[in-house]
């Protein structure tokens, strides 16, 4: 009994905060007129991409990502706003600047998420259950903004955790909840798991966390490679990951198989310029910007290159980085095969704050 204790209290303790809608919640709260109402945060034009949509908004099945024409057309009263990066990021060291006072750990994913190791908690808290409460309240208080948090003993419940009664919700998995509660989960629910793998388990047979829980290891491995052996940790509720506070980002990266070939420039420029605002978009929400720009392109017959440009100084805006990835593109004119793959990453990258301090070579946003 009392060896079973000790080892519970020796059990890391990890809290995942995510801010709910976060860049539509702030212009509800900063515009009183939009409250209550389907807001998406991006750009209306025919090209443009939903980068947040608020709860009024997703009721209708709008989504961030999403096309804008699709989000139009799934919600016809549907309010865009254009984003301001600038304030979300200032709310965003307002929110971290909370973290802080409860403990050094603090891994941020994005602005409007992170993950905090309270396995020690500076305000001498009595569980972490407690300081997610604690946080939660004050962000409320000081930012007027509602946040949602999980609590568990490791970052993958952690984030499951968090996900469960969004928005402004709390739960918490506790190491005897945590084996059952993946089990029942379907795979496509878990972090880590996109569409795309999701799909390639539900075509082995793998559907839930049991059934991911029922292969080997060696099953996993050939299947899905390196990441066999995490799928069959987490199968189990076991993630041994860290809450790192020093976490970097070497690339952001977006790519997309077709299902036709192409062969006219302009249909892979239109191609591109999606990946491009995916990964934009990314840098944005991440608070990075990069240096180098790295052009992947696999032909029909496989055949597979890459082109880079590195700059002296950051990739300052999204035309930037669409007029290096088309001049990258245009580079290999005239083809004579179809293209089937088209994927661009901006990687020797750099966090804005750390960017903006070193002078004219850096982006200061």
């Amino acid at each position: 009994m009392d060896q079973e204790a000790g080892a519970e209290a020796r059990q890391r303790k990890v809290i995942h905060i995510d801010m709910d809608a976060f860049y539509a919640s702030v212009e509800q709260r900063d515009n009183p007129e939009l409250r209550g109402k389907p807001v998406a945060v991006g750009g209306a034009r025919e090209r443009g991409v939903v980068a947040a949509a608020s709860y009024e908004a997703r009721t209708f099945g709008v989504r961030s990502a999403m096309p804008s024409v699709t989000a139009r057309r799934k919600c016809p009263d549907l309010i865009f706003v254009k984003p301001r990066f600038e304030v979300y990021r200032e709310i965003s060291h307002q929110i971290r600047a909370i973290f802080a006072d409860y403990t050094p750990l603090i891994e941020p994913l994005a602005l409007d998420e992170a993950y905090l190791d309270v396995t020690d908690n500076l305000k001498g808290l009595p569980s972490a259950t407690a300081v997610a409460e604690d946080i939660r309240a004050r962000i409320r208080a000081e930012t007027g903004l509602t946040a949602s948090a999980g609590v568990s003993y490791n970052k993958f419940l952690a984030k499951l955790a968090s996900d469960h009664r969004k928005p402004d919700g709390l739960f918490v998995i506790t190491p005897r909840m945590g084996p059952a509660f993946v089990e029942a989960l379907p795979v496509a629910k878990f972090h880590g798991i996109g569409p795309a793998t999701s799909a390639k388990m539900n075509r082995l047979g793998i559907h839930t966390g049991l059934d991911l829980k029922a292969q080997s290891l060696a099953f996993l491995q050939h299947h899905f490679g390196k990441s066999g052996a995490y799928y069959h940790a987490i199968s189990r509720a076991i993630d041994e990951r860290a809450v790192r506070p020093d976490r970097i980002r070497k690339s952001v990266g977006g790519e997309n198989t077709f299902f036709d070939n192409l062969h006219d420039r302009a249909a892979m420029r239109e191609a591109l310029a999606a990946i491009i605002d995916k990964v934009w978009r990314h840098c944005e929400k991440a608070n990075v910007r990069g240096r180098t720009v790295t052009l992947k392109l696999r032909y029909q017959d496989f055949e597979q290159l890459t082109r880079s440009r590195s700059l002296h100084h950051v990739v300052a805006s999204r035309e930037e980085l669409e007029r290096i990835s088309f001049d990258l593109l245009d580079g290999l004119f005239p083809m004579a095969k179809g293209v089937r793959l088209l994927g661009v990453t901006l990687s020797s990258l750099e966090d804005e704050t750390d960017a903006g301090s070193r002078g004219q070579m850096q982006l200061a946003l």
